[in-house]
């Protein structure tokens, strides 16, 4: 598939894939006249891509983490890498936590707005 059908089914725009190629995130081939192709399984890269992304990892770390989540041929991650994944791990953990409990505060306003609001509870 073309770049912009790519684009079209993850919603990712078309410069933020060439990012990836760019980092050695995604691949493509060229064609004769030089527009990129992307394999099916492209749709399924960016997901991930975007994924670790979305979690704080950097480019660096998911251009070294993306061939131990590859469903064929994976490979190993070093020790190294497995050491740096518990560190991002806690982070996020910690990212959760925080998330939890802003939504709690978010909650009781909600729950004590509702309780004063003329007429009670909804």
């Amino acid at each position: 598939m073309r770049i912009g059908e790519l684009a079209r089914r993850t919603g990712v725009s078309e410069r933020s894939l060439r990012y990836y190629e760019q980092q050695g995130l995604l691949s493509a081939r060229r064609t004769p006249g030089g527009h990129r192709e992307y394999a099916d399984d492209a749709v399924a890269a960016v997901d991930r891509i975007q994924c670790l992304y979305s979690a704080g990892l950097c480019s660096a770390k998911i251009v070294e983490l993306l061939p131990c989540m590859r469903d064929s041929d994976r490979g190993l991650p070093t020790p190294e890498l497995v050491g740096d994944l518990q560190v991002e791990r806690a982070r996020i953990d910690g990212m959760i936590d925080r998330l939890l409990a802003s939504r709690d505060i978010l909650d009781g306003v909600i729950v004590s707005a509702v309780e004063s609001a003329p007429g009670g509870a909804a």
